[in-house]
């Protein structure tokens, strides 16, 4: 079977499980940091701009929650809420029209992802076309190509792991080297692709693989944009404490704020 995505893999079942328990400590701790008030749509500040971020079984158990707590310490300041097919609220063309962005998780293979999602792909395809944002981060970037996906850039993603001279082979969790914005840094990895759009495209490449392909770009569909990352900028304490790896840098989250800033910045995009 082909594995791509973040976090599913044969027989990592007990694993996923674990790292939502993981995962919802570590963001109690952050929000905890953060002064939890005004960080939530639970205290009701309704002036700040929604993200909807899906959470269910086309996503891996954790992922949801880590893109959440990125969203929320944004410097833009999102109210994040859950939608998905067991959430209160739907993955459905009305619900979307409240929101200023829609984030698809990480998760497992693409091919069962894209069965649970494509009866949402004209939904998503034409929010983003009248002006709204779309964040991918890992699965999340491969649903937002075409055969199967949403088709929201003009380009193609491959794995990583498939291109010539990747320093990774495996499907394992493990951490990257990448050039974002010209800077050495370090990125939780599994079995993320590389994004290429096509030459003329407008758009902008946040960061590079070690071998120069693509890891994280900000393009534009219709009215809206798209933010996608084959690395996982949203790993947070728990992640690399559970596959028992250390980051050099640190673990920080200002890479995946400037992809979040970046894709919903008003800025016209250089055509490349």
């Amino acid at each position: 079977m082909r594995w791509i995505g973040s976090g599913l893999r044969p027989g990592g079942t007990r694993r996923i499980d674990r790292r939502r328990l993981l995962v919802g400590a570590g963001a109690i701790g952050t929000l905890a940091a953060l002064g939890w008030a005004g960080v939530s749509a639970v205290t009701g500040d309704r002036d700040r701009p929604l993200a909807l971020v899906y959470r269910g079984p086309a996503a891996c158990s954790g992922c949801a929650e880590a893109v959440a707590a990125l969203l929320r310490a944004a410097p833009s300041g999102f109210r994040t809420e859950y939608c998905g097919p067991d959430e209160e609220r739907p993955l459905s063309r009305s619900t979307l029209t409240e929101a200023v962005v829609y984030a698809q998780p990480g998760g497992g293979n693409i091919n069962p992802a894209w069965r649970r999602l494509r009866d949402h792909a004209d939904e998503i395809r034409d929010f983003v076309q009248g002006g709204g944002h779309y964040l991918g981060f890992c699965l999340g970037a491969y649903l937002a190509a075409g055969r199967p996906g949403f088709g929201l850039i003009d380009g193609k993603v491959n794995r990583y792991i498939s291109t010539d001279g990747a320093s990774v082979d495996s499907v394992d969790d493990t951490v990257v080297p990448v050039r974002w914005r010209g800077g050495s840094r370090h990125m939780f990895f599994q079995d993320g692709p590389t994004i290429e759009l096509r030459p003329g495209v407008p758009g902008v490449v946040l960061a590079t693989y070690d071998t120069g392909a693509p890891a994280a770009v900000v393009t534009t569909f219709g009215a809206g944009r798209v933010g996608l990352v084959g690395p996982h900028p949203e790993a947070d304490r728990s992640w690399y404490a559970e596959a028992e790896l250390t980051n050099p840098d640190g673990i920080r989250f200002d890479l995946g704020h400037d992809l979040i800033g970046s894709t919903v910045d008003g800025t016209d995009l250089p055509v490349r």
